[in-house]
């Protein structure tokens, strides 16, 4: 670890509050931590208490938590901190208060004298305080750069020249991607997401789209998740589209936070279960914190498993948050005939530990990034299933580089059925055909896995914001 000295800097991290915003900022603020440099790592209360403990415990000293209680807002419940305790319609009221801490944010700001801010996508009200305050900010993303190229330069995000009007505009290559591509958002995605893409503003609050646009255009550097030798080009085009620095942060994929969780009882039994199964036999199922399917799309992912035939670990979430009335159901006497071969887990479960397990061969999950990095660091070919937002872009660009492999659907309304979640599943668990899968991500692996290259990228950044910092502050 660098030694702490005069230069070294005092830095803002504030994140959107989801835990695959949090988990991914608190990964950056480690690597930030490692070179020396002290993180105020600033959320809600709840949010801080359920982050995973700082390890190695060497990081501590570099890393303060800082909490801003979340200001009570009509329609919000009680305790309600982050997205993965609401159901997806409740969101908006979690933004508006979200909106709500500029104030306790501005106080903090003036009392910490920070030398830059790293924030997110959604708090586009927060560089006009760092500018009243003469501190630099920063936009850090955890979204990928395929994501941002595909959305494009701000002015076609504020209506300018280039913009979208229609839900159509989104599931074609827009006209500034000087490259052949197939990233692009399913009609289906689209349809359920129009709203946050719209630059109206209305009761519910300021469009994600909005927040965006004004976060990438307030921002004085920008750093996404990623690296030139996974996506050069992507860089190479938001680096013209922004007219303004453009930093790979790195992948910093998800880390074991804790060796403590070894002694759990959950994954005493998970760990127990997978011990007994063949060198790369079981599929792990996961559709992270967020993703909740229908009750008709879980039938047909139950028994797709089902008639897979192979062994599978399902972390299955039944609810989000208390506000959330409708609770998962499996069809009737699944679990019964799967018993054995199939498990279903329905509290949390250490991801990376079952993802690093010699038995688990292939990863069905929802395409959120964090958790395609997870997979490509433990080297597992992946079946993906998205159900809102980026997931359905990630797919397909991770279906064009060859690293996992799109559920078919339906583009109308992204119906599938359980014979094509059998078929993907065999297909890259197991058959000849979908070997390509199986040794692509072994080949990207160690382009995320590389904790030197993840250095540099981070050291770069670093030597760039110690350069440009005010020296006043």
């Amino acid at each position: 670890m660098a030694p702490e000295t005069g230069n070294n800097l005092k830095i803002v991290m504030f994140p959107w509050l989801a835990m695959g915003h949090l988990i991914p900022y608190l990964e950056f603020a480690k690597l930030i931590a490692k070179q020396g440099h002290h993180v105020f790592f600033v959320s809600t209360p709840r949010n801080i208490q359920r982050l995973p403990k700082i390890h190695p415990s060497s990081l501590l000293p570099f890393i303060t938590f800082v909490s801003l209680p979340l200001p009570p807002t009509a329609g919000l419940p009680d305790g309600a901190e982050a997205t993965t305790d609401l159901p997806s319609h409740l969101v908006k009221f979690l933004k508006l208060s979200y909106d709500q801490l500029h104030i306790p944010m501005a106080e903090f700001l003036n009392s910490s004298a920070p030398h830059w801010i790293l924030h997110d996508f959604a708090s586009y009200w927060l560089p006009p305080i760092a500018f009243q305050l003469g501190v630099k900010i920063g936009y850090l993303s955890t979204l990928n750069p395929e994501f941002h190229g595909f959305m494009g330069p701000v002015s076609a995000m504020k209506g300018g020249e280039g913009s979208r009007k229609k839900l159509d505009d989104y599931i074609v290559t827009p006209t500034w991607i000087p490259f052949p591509t197939t990233v692009s958002f399913p009609y289906y995605d689209v349809k359920k997401i129009f709203d946050k893409l719209s630059q109206n503003t209305t009761d519910d609050g300021v469009s994600d789209i909005h927040r965006f646009a004004d976060v990438i255009q307030s921002s004085d550097v920008i750093a996404i998740r990623g690296s030139y030798e996974f996506e050069p080009e992507w860089f190479n085009l938001l680096n013209q589209i922004y007219q303004k620095p453009v930093f790979p942060a790195g992948h910093f994929p998800t880390t074991e936070h804790d060796p403590t969780q070894d002694e759990t009882e959950p994954w005493k039994f998970i760990k127990n279960w997978l011990d007994n199964k063949k060198q790369g036999s079981v599929i792990y199922v996961a559709f992270g914190t967020e993703a909740k399917p229908t009750k008709s799309e879980i039938t047909e992912i139950a028994l797709g498993l089902e008639e897979s035939e192979l062994p599978f670990f399902w972390a299955l979430k039944t609810r989000r948050g208390p506000a959330d009335g409708d609770e998962i159901q499996l069809p009737e006497g699944f679990e019964e005939r799967i018993e054995g071969r199939g498990v279903v887990f329905r509290s949390w479960v250490p991801q990376v530990k079952i993802l690093g397990h010699e038995s688990v061969g292939g990863f069905v999950c929802h395409g959120g990034w964090s958790s395609v990095m997870e997979g490509i660091k433990y080297g597992k070919a992946m079946v993906l299933l998205g159900f809102f937002g980026d997931q359905g872009l990630n797919a397909k660009f991770l279906e064009e580089r060859k690293i996992g492999y799109p559920i078919p659907r339906e583009e109308s309304d992204g119906w599938f059925t359980r014979r094509s979640v059998a078929e993907s599943v065999r297909l890259v668990m197991v058959e000849e055909q979908g070997r390509i899968y199986r040794d692509r991500v072994k080949e990207v692996r160690p382009l995320i896995v590389d904790e030197e290259r993840q250095d540099k990228y981070v050291v770069d950044f670093l030597d760039y914001l110690k350069k440009h910092r005010n020296c006043k502050r």
